[in-house]
């Protein structure tokens, strides 16, 4: 069986999970909202094998523009993997809506399951669902909470979002 490492890492929008083995990452998540990511009790505690996350992540909340280059485990359907590939796309400091994802993986008339893949996101911050806004350019849900979702935009210097907030 393969060891699942995990700690938690310091960010502007409280601790944040990251878990993953000594070659790909495989969670990540808020200890605020309504999908809070707990650990798993068989993973260790030990942040040494997924370095190769932390200092990029670390950077991100730091307010660097960063573009992840970490490898990835893809754990969903092919729908949710095509979606999930497509927000990896939103670079930092941009947003995209539902319906630009949907025709982007050519499903466009797929909003709605877009937003469902967005929900089923394990690996938020690294793939980027909070880049993702209504069409008519609203914060819609997300995992880690709306006032979450409108911080990290502001760290990312999003214009035109303030006004939502």
């Amino acid at each position: 069986m393969t060891t699942v490492y995990f700690t938690q890492l310091s960010s502007p929008v409280g601790d944040f999970l990251v878990a993953g083995t000594e070659t790909e990452l495989h969670f990540t998540g808020f200890s605020i909202g309504h999908q809070q990511r707990p650990p798993k009790p068989e993973w260790k505690n030990d942040s040494v094998p997924i370095r190769y996350a932390l200092e990029p992540l670390s950077a991100y909340f730091d307010g660097e523009a960063i573009e992840f280059e970490i490898p990835l485990l893809l754990n969903g359907t092919s729908f949710q993997c095509d979606v999930w590939r497509a927000l990896q796309s939103v670079r930092y400091g941009q947003t995209a809506s539902y319906s630009e994802i949907a025709a982007k993986v050519g499903r466009p008339a797929a909003s709605r399951a877009v937003g469902a893949a967005n929900h089923a996101n394990c690996l938020p911050i690294v793939i980027p669902c909070h880049r993702i806004i209504g069409a008519d350019g609203s914060l819609t849900g997300f995992g880690g909470g709306l006032d979450t979702k409108a911080r990290l935009l502001e760290l990312e210097g999003v214009a035109g979002q303030a006004e939502l907030f």
